[in-house]
């Protein structure tokens, strides 16, 4: 396990995921989450705890760069391949809990969009985490 390779991978890996969280759940999909969930308690963007959110982008890049060192996933394919699926199980275990115990989602349109647009987001971050840690790499 190459520590450095890790790290830079999550850090980089958490980077992307902040901005592609953005992107997708704060720009494209707000109005449509808006609508098919219960918001009543979300807190509104003034009120983000910020640290919490780039700690938790920063876990999960790191989990998927540990995976990833564990698997000798190489290269942007690789890591968009395992990225997306371990977001998706992922997205499926905690959406499909959540579904099960609370009224967070109004309905089954909002569980498939957030579990397809979370296995797009951890598949793109997973296929950044694993290019950068190919880059440097002897053949």
């Amino acid at each position: 396990m190459n520590t450095n390779k890790i790290l830079l991978g999550g850090i980089v890996g958490g980077v992307v995921f902040f901005f592609l969280g953005w992107l997708i759940y704060g720009m494209l999909l707000a109005d449509f989450m808006e609508a098919h969930s219960n918001s009543c308690a979300m807190r509104p963007m003034e009120d983000f705890i910020w640290w919490a959110m780039i700690a938790s982008n920063l876990a999960s890049a790191i989990l998927l760069s540990i995976v990833f060192s564990w698997s000798n996933i190489t290269g942007f394919a690789g890591g968009l391949k395992t990225g997306a699926i371990i977001g998706l199980l992922i997205g499926l275990s905690i959406d499909l809990s959540f579904y099960s115990m609370s009224t967070t989602f109004a309905d089954m349109s909002a569980l498939v969009i957030d579990i397809l647009a979370y296995t797009v987001m951890t598949g793109i971050a997973g296929g950044v985490i694993g290019w950068v840690m190919t880059m440097g790499k002897k053949e």
